[in-house]
């Protein structure tokens, strides 16, 4: 089984099957809580855990699929660009937004750690959770933090916020589309941008706007909270 599937067309399908798996028990069950990253995440592992595949194959196999990534969100600029107007319209309440939800994110995780009497490496490696995994990796390493430790909590972060992040807008009842385009960017990058797109086309542009904000503010208020609370 290992010798067949072994190959670069193999483990593509893989990706991509699991994947639809993932969107096909979702439709069919009509949870919300049943993202197809949860089913074809745990699908994938398993296969590679019977097949005894090597997890560093898989990712090399899947090289194309990484480099595809870069052209979707460089897409997300044309979502921008048909809602320029009214982006600039509402610059200032944008930036405002997200500067807040960057330092009540860094905040918060502070709180939790020293509440919880974590180590320093769980604080300086969670710091970064609410960013896109490749800016919060690099945070991470430039603070000292675990690279692992990261992007297991950024993936998690984006997972809860895509989820349950509708729910809970639905609750406070928000109706703004910029209001929830910024809150589900801001809280769960690109899987929450993604969620978002699905709402409406102002949401996501304004989602895929926030995630790159959300990056430089981070960059910017983690290592400067710190500072503060002499880390």
């Amino acid at each position: 089984m290992k010798e067949l599937m072994m190959n670069m067309p193999a483990m593509l399908a893989l990706t991509t099957g699991a994947y639809l798996l993932g969107v096909w028990v979702k439709r069919k069950s009509g949870l919300s809580m049943l993202h197809p990253f949860l089913i074809s995440v745990p699908v994938v592992i398993a296969i590679l855990k019977v097949t005894d595949i090597p997890c560093s194959f898989y990712i090399e196999s899947n090289v194309i699929i990484d480099f595809f990534l870069g052209p979707c969100v460089v897409a997300l600029g044309l979502l921008l660009y048909d809602h320029r107007k009214i982006i600039s319209r509402n610059l200032v309440g944008i930036l405002s937004a997200v500067t807040s939800g960057s330092v009540v994110g860094v905040a918060s995780v502070y709180a939790m750690c020293r509440m919880l009497r974590l180590d320093e490496v769980f604080l300086l490696s969670l710091e970064p959770k609410s960013v896109t995994a490749p800016i919060a990796i690099e945070i991470s390493t430039f603070l000292g933090g675990d690279q692992s430790l990261t992007a297991v909590s950024v993936v998690l972060c984006g997972f809860i916020g895509a989820v349950i992040g509708p729910l809970i807008l639905k609750v406070f009842r928000m109706k703004s589309p910029i209001a929830k385009g910024l809150a589900m960017g801001c809280a769960s990058h690109g899987l929450g941008t993604a969620r978002a797109i699905e709402m409406g086309a102002v949401e996501g542009a304004v989602s895929g706007l926030a995630i790159a904000l959300m990056g430089v503010m981070t960059a910017v208020a983690v290592p400067l909270f710190n500072l503060i609370v002499g880390l």
